[in-house]
């Protein structure tokens, strides 16, 4: 008698008892082995608590500025990476140039400043692996700062005195870099709204802002898809930070927001990502080991803090609207953001779901063309399916979206203002791409989502909240805080089950003090089972069974929470106690606005050949077609060449840039009928129209809309 093996080979019963024994020999080691490597995270999680919690960065890097010492002390510092990636430069902050028969040329390279989320774990993510974010701005040229945050907080700071300290950071790398353009800001995840509300309230020490998977739309999502959005309204609103706050003795534990992250997808929590481990022993323990060393680290806020987050932006979603107010009485207004912004989401993150990263653009302008009336330039990049970690810990991610976005800093800020895409193109492993920037409406955006109108009930649960914390804070408030003392916060925080997790395992267990050597010895006589084993094959079936029925738990669980939120907000019962907002008519252009455009016409006709030259650069980048990397190169080797403009100062030159594409957002016609005013000499104006001529011509051949922005050229010169 014979049976079949998974493979469909015909196998005797004497084959299916050796299959049997190596099978369990080989899960029996398996299982001492990733037991040891559970004893390993509690040992590094301990480690890492008596070591401070310090960033999990592969490169090193030295203190510039400790907030603690502030005149408003909060628990966060600037750092400068001191690793070099680019041996042949004389220093990290300058890229040379050589050209034949001139001097030697120095440009600085502008700062980049990286900040990660303070959303429970510590810092340091954004740079854990040399591919990374840092390690493309190190790679080129570029001097690269990281704000770290320390595990415990300053008594008494806020997001006020947080975001203050963020603005005093920004203005000592200013002065450590006189001679280079503003530093670029990129804000991974929830550091994202706090480099946004930085670059909003100092727009004159920021340069180009990079959002990385960042919520600043907090009530966005599609519906049956992204549950989490759902978890404040379930839980009746910012209370329950409150209460939990007052249970932490006036601190909020980040290991709860942490739990957040890992009730979302319990398939990967309770089972795929420990199995992966186990089934890859040999070549997933050290990545895995890594990856919980920050996983685990987890960092507390004061009460003002979370209480501030969680009440103005997750639930009261007034960033984009507008409202926020970082001091009594001054509201934050992201349109006060002038460099450019580059927004990076993903249709696979479902923490910040692309909906949450995009729809802001939208709310806080009118129109495409109310971002062009105000100068603005906005890029947007969507990746199909990378994870919300994956959008700044993945390698590929960084060896392309990021290398992209930081090799193009230069050529994004001479963008004609606008809503843009970012279409990138390349081969990850050979490290060539092309870039370009497709101009695009904000019908693109909202393509992303499935309408606006499920976004009501959220009205509805910022009104909620706040009766229900105002009646927290009357009620039960002091009596919470009367029965807590630090001893039993501290209590709390041990006993948390993210903690409890780690530590059961670690060698402070004497249970587990056997398995150091038990697993040596396991490891030495390794005997891995063959890969046509046929229990091999029914261990790795049951595993994608698990997995699927835990997903199906997840779906209806989702399902479930999504249609008892649409249940409670949506009666007609609770709208009458707690209305929504009308919703508002568009506002007319004011006074103000009004007053912009009247100045734009008059200065028409200010300025000579180099405003002149300049405004043609910007009509041709205004027709809609995909700006690639090739024009901007054209337009920067005229600008370093030709007489007019190769004297200019960047910044004089950026500055006659913003006022021409002012100009000519105003009224395109009447500026470009002024240019024979401002270009006077005919020869310098054929030159000027051959310049056009060349700009339009880098894909060989002219489109109609090159044709006719020629023309009209042609004609408002008068040649």
């Amino acid at each position: 008698m014979s049976m079949k093996s998974a493979s469909g080979q015909q196998k005797a019963p004497q084959d299916w008892l050796k299959d049997l024994n190596e099978y369990v020999v080989d899960s029996i080691q398996r299982s001492i082995i990733f037991t040891d490597i559970l004893r390993k995270r509690g040992n590094n999680y301990i480690k890492h608590i008596r070591g401070g919690q310090p960033p999990v960065l592969t490169f090193n890097y030295e203190m510039i500025l400790n907030a603690k010492n502030f005149e408003r002390p909060v628990n966060y510092a600037l750092v400068r990476i001191s690793d070099r990636r680019r041996e042949d430069e004389d220093t990290p902050d300058s890229q040379e140039r050589r050209h034949p028969g001139k001097e030697r040329v120095i440009r600085p390279k502008r700062p980049i400043v990286i900040i990660d989320p303070r959303a429970g774990h510590g810092p340091g993510i954004g740079g854990s692996k040399r591919d990374s974010e840092i390690g493309m701005a190190l790679e080129h040229g570029h001097p690269v700062y990281f704000i770290l945050f320390y595990s415990e907080p300053i008594p008494g700071q806020t997001m006020a005195d947080v975001i203050a300290a963020m603005e005093k950071f920004m203005e000592n790398i200013i002065e450590r870099h006189p001679n280079a353009d503003a530093p670029a800001v990129m804000g991974n995840c929830q550091a994202g709204w706090a480099a946004a509300l930085v670059c909003a309230e100092r727009p004159d020490v920021t340069g180009p802002l990079v959002l990385n998977g960042a919520p600043l739309s907090y009530w966005s999502g599609v519906a049956g898809v992204n549950p989490m959005r759902y978890k404040g309204g379930l839980v009746g609103g910012v209370w329950v930070n409150s209460f939990l706050s007052d249970l932490g003795n006036g601190v909020f534990d980040g290991a709860n927001l942490v739990q957040n992250f890992e009730t979302l997808n319990p398939a990967n929590t309770l089972w795929s990502k420990q199995y992966n481990v186990y089934s890859h022993l040999d070549t997933e323990e050290e990545r895995y080991l890594a990856f919980e060393r920050w996983w685990g680290g987890f960092f507390m806020l004061t009460t003002d803090e979370i209480h501030y987050i969680v009440r103005n932006l997750f639930v009261g979603n007034k960033l984009e609207t507008g409202q926020l107010e970082l001091r009594e009485g001054q509201k934050v207004s992201l349109k006060r953001i002038e460099s450019p912004i580059i927004v990076f989401a993903s249709m696979g993150d479902n923490i910040t779901p692309a909906q949450q990263a995009l729809n802001w653009i939208p709310r806080v302008y009118s129109s495409v063309e109310d971002i062009r009336r105000h100068g603005q330039v906005i890029i947007y990049i969507v990746h199909k399916d990378i994870g919300h970690l994956g959008i700044f810990v993945a390698g590929s991610v960084a060896k392309k979206e990021h290398k992209e976005i930081i090799a193009n800093f230069d050529m994004i800020e001479f963008l004609s203002p606008g809503l843009y895409e970012m279409v990138i193109e390349g081969d990850v492993l050979a490290g060539k791409f092309t870039t370009r920037y497709e101009k695009r409406t904000f019908d693109d955006i909202a393509a992303y989502d499935d309408g606006t109108e499920d976004e009501t009930d959220f009205s509805v649960v910022a009104k909620v909240s706040e009766a229900n914390d105002n009646m927290y804070q009357l009620f039960m408030r002091p009596w919470v805080k009367l029965w807590t003392t630090e001893l039993s916060a501290e209590v709390l925080r041990h006993t948390h089950p993210l903690r409890t997790q780690r530590y059961i395992f670690a060698d402070t267990n004497p249970l587990m003090r056997p398995v150091k050597n038990i697993a040596s010895i396991t490891r030495q006589n390794r005997k891995p089972a063959s890969a046509d084993n046929p229990f091999s094959a029914m261990e790795k079936d049951f595993a994608v069974y698990l997995e699927n029925v835990l997903n199906i738990y997840r779906d209806y669980r989702d399902l479930r929470q999504e249609h008892l939120f649409q249940l409670i907000y949506g009666s007609k019962m609770l709208r009458s106690f707690f209305p929504p907002p009308e919703k508002e008519t568009p506002a007319l252009v004011d006074e103000i606005e009004r007053a912009d455009y009247d100045k734009r016409l008059l200065a028409m006709e200010e300025g000579g050949h180099a405003e002149g030259l300049i405004r043609v650069f910007m009509a041709i980048a205004r027709i809609g077609r995909g700006v690639k990397r090739r024009h901007f190169e054209i337009g920067t080797e005229i600008a370093r060449t030709h007489k007019a403009l190769k004297k200019m100062r960047p910044a004089e030159f950026k500055r006659i840039l913003k006022e021409q594409t002012a100009i000519l957002q105003a009224d395109e016609d009447k500026a470009i009928e002024a240019l024979s005013v401002l270009i006077k000499n005919k020869d310098d104006r054929m030159e000027a129209l051959s310049i056009a001529r060349r700009l339009c011509l880098v894909d060989g051949v002219y489109n109609d809309a090159e044709k006719a922005i020629i023309d009209k050229l042609k004609k408002g010169m008068k040649l």
